[in-house]
């Protein structure tokens, strides 16, 4: 085989190599920029703040009882995640969170995991439990807290297009379970740290809260804690986040 063509087929050759090395890389460099999705459970910082979320999916015997503990305390920064059935429920109670200047968000509506139904679901979910609680209370909720606590990357990604930042918590009263009211504050008080969010309950199966809550309160203050709402907490720390494998 003459030079020229040995030269110009080792030529070809190396052309051929490198477009496709170029070609694999693309793919892998855009793999390597997509952000993995992320839950917020706390926010780093040395600012003794944390902030007190309370869900509500069920019942009207609790939820007044805490809104007047809170009250009582002079406590004026909480985050309530309500559930859109719950909302339209019992207006009253929603327009009353709204009216005393708490942060609500949206706590979806069938109370199912949503990791165990695909992405147009979940979207319709979210999108009724929207529409329900921005009807009674005019919110536009932001925030979610997935029935259960329930998620993976798929419903993190799905919730993120929505435009909805997914809350988890860092410390659990674990009030649902109806500990002891004892059981409850050691729990909170013991395990709150800078830029804590707090997991509690004002729906009916959490029946010790009540009594609870203004122990939970005052030894946080005496701890030097203030309290914030989520989205204060997120707009004033650097985040720090579970992800999601």
């Amino acid at each position: 085989m003459p030079r020229f063509t040995r030269s110009l087929l080792f030529s070809l050759c190396t052309a051929i190599v490198t477009a496709g090395s170029l070609f694999v890389a693309g793919p892998s460099t855009a793999h390597a920029k997509t952000e993995t999705p992320k839950a917020i459970y706390k926010v780093d910082t040395k600012q003794k703040v944390v902030a007190l979320t309370f869900d509500i999916s069920w019942g009207n015997k609790v939820p007044e009882p805490v809104l007047d503990v809170l009250k009582k305390e002079k406590v004026t920064k909480a985050t309530f995640f309500l559930s859109g059935p719950w909302t339209l429920r019992h207006p009253e109670i929603a327009k009353q969170i709204k009216n005393m200047g708490f942060e609500i968000g949206n706590h979806g509506n069938l109370h199912k995991d949503f990791s165990n139904y695909p992405d147009s679901w979940i979207r319709e979910q979210v999108a009724i439990s929207e529409k329900s609680i921005q009807q009674v209370t005019g919110v536009k909720t932001k925030l979610i807290r997935t029935p259960n606590g329930d998620f993976n990357p798929r419903v993190i990604r799905c919730l993120n297009n929505m435009g909805y930042t997914v809350i988890q918590w860092n410390t659990d009263s674990l009030d649902w379970m109806n500990p002891g009211t004892q059981n409850i504050i050691q729990r909170v008080t013991k395990r709150a740290v800078p830029g804590d969010i707090i997991l509690m309950h004002a729906s009916d199966s959490s029946k010790q809260i009540v009594d609870a809550l203004p122990q939970v309160i005052t030894q946080l203050r005496k701890d030097g804690y203030q309290f914030v709402t989520v989205s204060e907490l997120l707009s004033g720390a650097k985040v720090s986040s579970t992800t999601v494998h």
